[in-house]
């Protein structure tokens, strides 16, 4: 061992305390796609409150309260499955809990739910307003009013439910794969340590 301003031990050139310096690349891997999770679980949020401003106006009907300005704004009613995909966010509570504890269990009913309630309510939505979507992108523009789309404040209707299904579909892509990066990760330093 060498000291401050003292000599150095003899047979050492003062690197042989690297060996012990080197994080296992499992660990590494492990901390770096949580965090990206992480970041993907916020983004969900995010796309949740943007739902949750287009339901407003439904759930506040159920609830019998009645605001002028978002009466006005004329929103469509929604469908089953905006509801369903709202339910995804309950997901994330079982990803946080996963990565905080490494457990492989919980990441994998965490995948399987963002499977089901996230991506299947998004494809639903993609085979529902395909027709329309279909229809406006192949008219010219003098057509747009005759045609039997839904409109919502002059845009159609289904052209903006494939805005958010491709920005929730990003979202929930990355998830399950920085899930999946994870699993293999926690279970190589599983194998390992058997």
């Amino acid at each position: 061992m060498a000291s401050r301003g003292g000599v150095m031990v003899t047979g050492t050139n003062g690197a042989d305390y690297e060996h012990r310096e080197k994080i296992a690349a499992q660990y590494q891997i492990s901390a770096l796609n949580k965090s990206r999770l992480k970041y993907c679980i916020f983004f969900h949020h995010i796309l949740f409150l943007a739902m949750l401003a287009k339901l407003s106006a439904d759930i506040l009907d159920k609830l019998d309260i009645f605001i002028l300005e978002i009466e006005e704004l004329q929103i469509p009613q929604p469908l089953w499955w905006e509801y369903i995909w709202c339910l995804s966010l309950l997901l994330s509570f079982v990803g946080l809990s996963a990565i905080k504890r490494n457990n492989v269990k919980q990441l994998r009913r965490y995948m399987y739910g963002i499977t089901a309630l996230g991506l299947g309510p998004l494809l639903y939505c993609v085979v529902y307003y395909c027709g329309d979507v279909y229809e406006y992108l192949t008219v010219d523009e003098d057509e747009v009013e005759d045609m039997d789309i839904q409109l919502w404040q002059g845009y159609p209707y289904g052209l903006l439910w494939y805005v958010f299904v491709f920005l929730s579909c990003q979202v929930h892509m990355f998830q399950l794969y920085f899930s999946v990066i994870l699993l293999r990760a926690w279970r190589s330093r599983t194998k390992k340590h058997e």
